[in-house]
């Protein structure tokens, strides 16, 4: 008898719990995904690009802001030296990201995981170093928002 009570209490409490959830606390099913892997880049274009940076160096690479009209996601590429290491970023407008840390190698070209961002903007940046980043040997770069 005391193990229904038990079990019944434990259940009101987490009807109590999801009851006062936000709606907005959902996961959405692509958020950190490899676009590559769950087939949204089959469905995908380029929205916006822009230069990467160096202080020293001028352009030293591109980065491109893709979005799926099937998969409703934007991500980040890029396209730099092969020695490069760094972080790709994804923004969406209503607060959530995605970082991506890359390491040198597959011939300079990097992409980031995956944010859902169905009506509303998103944008991608990214920052890369290289020789450690001594000397000025680093970059950064920034896309405009795309709004779908």
């Amino acid at each position: 008898m005391k193990l229904r009570v038990a079990a019944a209490a434990a259940g009101a409490m987490a009807a109590v719990l999801l009851a006062g959830a936000p709606a907005n606390a959902q996961a959405k099913p692509y958020d950190h995904q490899d676009p590559a892997k769950s087939g949204c880049w089959n469905a995908a274009k380029v929205v916006r690009t822009a230069d990467i940076k160096s202080r020293i160096d001028g352009k030293v690479g591109t980065i491109k802001l893709w979005w799926s009209s099937r998969c409703k996601t934007n991500w980040v590429e890029i396209r730099t030296a092969s020695s490069a290491t760094g972080t790709i970023s994804v923004y969406a407008q209503d607060g959530r990201y995605d970082q991506f840390r890359f390491k040198a190698g597959n011939k300079g070209r990097h992409w980031g995981n995956m944010i859902s961002a169905n009506n509303m903007c998103a944008w991608g940046g990214a920052s890369i170093q290289w020789n450690g980043g001594r000397g000025g040997q680093n970059g950064a770069g920034t896309t405009s928002k795309a709004c779908k």
